[in-house]
């Protein structure tokens, strides 16, 4: 009994993440939206893939979350720690192999410089990471849309 109420508390928080919540990416401006509703919640200055690694564009979900993450690379595994690419959080997505975290590598922040994940400054995926549960609604748009627009307008 005690586990059924447990698989509903988790849907009721995922159910609650699908209509609220929602993290809207803009892959042109580098810039990672979090909205309640049609609210403004927070802006965040992210990097994205580079033209050889493209950012995925679509619509995805928050489908794990993990503090102090390990790297698995393809040619070696990084520890969490200060050396690790994926910095202090991860938050993957619902297409395999990407998500947005953190970074040890802070200049790259603003610019098209990741292999396709959306990567973010520690502090500020450390503050994400408390805001968004899985189940979290992700669009990653690789085009400035009208809504975008409108968004980024408000939060400048």
């Amino acid at each position: 009994m005690g586990r059924i109420l447990a698989i509903l508390a988790v849907a009721a928080v995922n159910s609650l993440a699908d209509e609220t919540r929602r993290i809207v990416v803009s892959i042109p401006d580098h810039r990672l939206i979090l909205l309640d509703g049609d609210r403004v919640v927070r802006t965040f200055e992210v990097a994205v893939g580079k033209a050889s690694t493209p950012s995925p564009k679509g619509e995805f979900r928050v489908v794990s979350r993990v503090q102090h993450p390990t790297w698995f690379g393809p040619k070696k595994v990084v520890a969490p720690g200060k050396a690790n690419p994926l910095g202090t959080r991860w938050l993957g997505l619902s297409l395999r192999g990407y998500g947005i975290h953190g970074t040890n590598a802070p200049g790259s922040i603003g610019k098209s410089a990741s292999h396709g994940c959306i990567r973010m400054r520690n502090a500020d995926v450390e503050e994400l990471f408390e805001l968004v549960p899985v189940g979290t609604p992700v669009e990653l748009a690789g085009e400035r849309t009208d809504e975008i627009q409108r968004i980024l307008a408000v939060a400048d």
